[in-house]
C-alpha cells in the first residue's frame, strides 16, 4: 500500500500548512502540497498527503474522503503512481498541428 493520497476539491484559501494540518490527527505527515499553476501560482484544486506509515494514509483517506475542510466536501484516495514511460505532449503529424483535409 502507499504513504501518498491524492486530495481533490480543495478550496482556493487551503495552502499546504492548513492541508497538512488537517491531516496529521492520523499520524505522522512528512509532505503535505498543494499543486498550483505554473503561472498564476494559484491552486489547481488538489494536492498530495504522504504519511510515515501506510496504515495511517489508508485510515486517513476513509476517515476524510467526504469531509469538508475550507467549505469544500474532499475527494480523498490512495494515490496513483505516474508511468514513467515513453514521451510527452502530442504533435500535430508535422504539419502544425492541422488535419490532413482540405480546406
Amino acid at each position: 500500500m502507499s504513504n501518498k493520497l491524492f486530495v481533490g476539491s480543495l478550496s482556493w484559501g487551503t495552502d499546504d500548512h492548513s492541508l497538512r494540518a488537517a491531516f496529521e490527527r492520523f499520524g505522522e505527515v512528512t509532505d503535505a502540497k498543494v499543486i498550483t499553476d505554473r503561472e498564476t501560482g494559484r491552486s489547481r484544486g488538489f494536492g498530495f498527503v504522504t504519511f510515515a506509515d501506510a496504515s495511517a494514509a489508508n485510515q486517513a483517506a476513509r476517515e476524510m474522503n467526504g469531509a469538508e475542510l475550507d467549505g469544500r466536501s474532499l475527494n480523498v484516495d490512495i494515490a496513483q503512481e505516474r508511468s514513467r514511460g515513453g514521451g510527452g505532449g502530442g504533435g500535430g503529424g508535422g504539419r502544425g498541428g492541422r488535419r490532413n483535409d482540405r480546406w
